[in-house]
């Protein structure tokens, strides 16, 4: 076990700083070609040519939703596939975070692209029978068919989804005494879990992390091998008590429910901007495929106006779960030195600028973290010698 907990490396925080730099502004371009990717296929006319193409082509109305979100959506991974590649691979590899070969990145995604194109086409042809059934609250329908399938997600997604990636076991008797620790917590918290268990997180990457994982009889505490292999006991402590924390203060059905209402609004005000696209852009109706590159332009553009509220939520039940694992562990130089190793060996920024923790931050910066679990200490010792 490294040393990396005892202090900030400095020479680690200015890569840090430089690779958040360079990833804010890949995300930047990425926003910017994917909204110019959209606004090139409704200016130029597009959607409708291939809309006509498909209608001549096919007869049912579900094949053709398919087949345009696949050559809409196949067209605009093809072409940001360099952008992705330089990301995803070569910019951790750059900076040392990356275990990956070429060829596990590649597996990766084609995992991912077969497990998520089936369930996007599941959920499109789900939105178009909501737009073509519930005329002017197809909205609200499509609200709540997205809050159902977040619920399903969270609690499937441990057990169906994640070991498509990754390979789980339980704790063996090498660690027996760490998961009968974690497990007593869980218990304090009035958690069930299903166990307690390590995943190959080095395959990929050198950074470490934990997670409490699934709702009702999928949760489970999960940690990476590289969290084990590079931390303290009381700092893994320390790091689940904070998963914990989010449960005992209800922060998924928070979240999920706070996310539903938020998307909820988005997809009204879209509603109404689509019956202006209809008339501008001469689609026949909201139903009409065409118009699907204007509804995630919309959705997108909603999506980055309401980014620093849903991020400033997060922030907030952080902190909570932040407070809750000093209170129950009161270990707070070992929640220090945790956050302290997590920024040295994830390369975390622990001082970013306001603006960029306002826009971009759904967890308070490292830097202010361990700062929290100092002056805790701190005040701690005070009230000690005032007894």
């Amino acid at each position: 076990m490294s040393n990396a907990g005892s202090s900030l490396d400095p020479e680690r925080q200015k890569q840090a700083k430089t690779y958040a730099r360079i990833r804010r502004r890949l995300w930047l371009v990425d926003t910017a070609f994917s909204g110019l990717y959209t606004v090139v296929w409704l200016f130029l006319g597009w959607s409708l040519v291939l809309r006509q193409w498909l209608t001549d082509l096919l007869t049912a109305d579900w094949l053709i939703i398919a087949a345009f979100a696949a050559i809409f959506g196949g067209i605009y991974l093809f072409l940001n596939l360099p952008l992705g590649y330089y990301s995803g691979f070569v910019l951790p590899h750059r900076f040392g975070q990356s275990n990956q070969t070429l060829r596990d990145w590649i597996l990766d995604q084609v995992k991912g692209l077969a497990i998520m194109t089936p369930l996007g086409l599941m959920l499109l042809e789900l939105l178009y029978v909501a737009l073509r059934a519930a005329g002017g609250l197809w909205w609200l329908w499509t609200a709540g068919g997205i809050l159902i399938f977040s619920v399903l997600f969270s609690n499937l997604a441990p057990v169906l989804i994640m070991p498509i990636f990754n390979k789980f076991v339980p704790l063996g008797d090498e660690h027996k005494d760490l998961a009968e620790r974690l497990l007593r917590m869980a218990e304090r918290a009035k958690t069930k879990v299903r166990g307690v268990f390590k995943f190959d997180m080095s395959k990929r990457t050198k950074s470490a992390n934990a997670a409490l994982t699934g709702i009702g009889n999928t949760r489970r505490i999960v940690l990476g091998d590289t969290l084990i292999n590079e931390f303290t006991p009381d700092e893994i402590e320390t790091v689940l008590a904070h998963e914990l924390g989010h449960h005992v203060n209800r922060d998924i059905p928070f979240l999920i429910l706070t996310g539903a209402f938020i998307t909820t609004v988005g997809l009204f005000l879209a509603s109404v901007a689509l019956e202006w696209v209809i008339r501008t852009f001469h689609f026949s109706s909201t139903a009409d495929v065409a118009a699907l590159p204007a509804l995630g332009l919309i959705m997108g553009i909603y999506s980055l106006v309401t980014m620093p509220l849903e991020n400033a939520l997060s922030r907030w039940r952080e902190k909570m779960a932040d407070e809750y694992a000093l209170k129950s562990t009161g270990k707070p130089e070992a929640f220090a030195s945790a956050f302290t190793r997590l920024a040295n060996q994830n390369l975390g920024e622990v001082d970013p600028e306001q603006w960029v923790v306002f826009l971009f931050y759904s967890h308070p910066p490292l830097g202010n973290r361990i700062q929290r679990a100092l002056s805790w200490k701190n005040d701690a010792s005070a009230a000690n010698k005032m007894e």
